[in-house]
């Protein structure tokens, strides 16, 4: 059987933690800052865990069993 490849893309939006968590960055947090309130921006900063329903497949992307 060939090895699973994992997804480069999902390499670079996805981090799991020490205990297997997924972790992802919130979105609408790369540009046109201008149009935004700092506060808005303060709460999208830092990471997220991943909702539940997604984690089966990123883990399969992941290549991750």
């Amino acid at each position: 059987m060939p090895k699973m490849k994992t997804s480069k893309t999902a390499k670079k939006r996805f981090r799991k933690t020490g205990k297997g968590k997924l972790r992802r960055q919130q979105a609408m947090r790369q540009h046109l800052f201008e149009s935004k309130p700092s506060t808005r921006t303060r709460r999208l900063d830092g990471t997220v865990d991943v909702h539940p329903g997604d984690a089966r497949k990123i883990k399969r992307l992941l290549a991750e069993r």
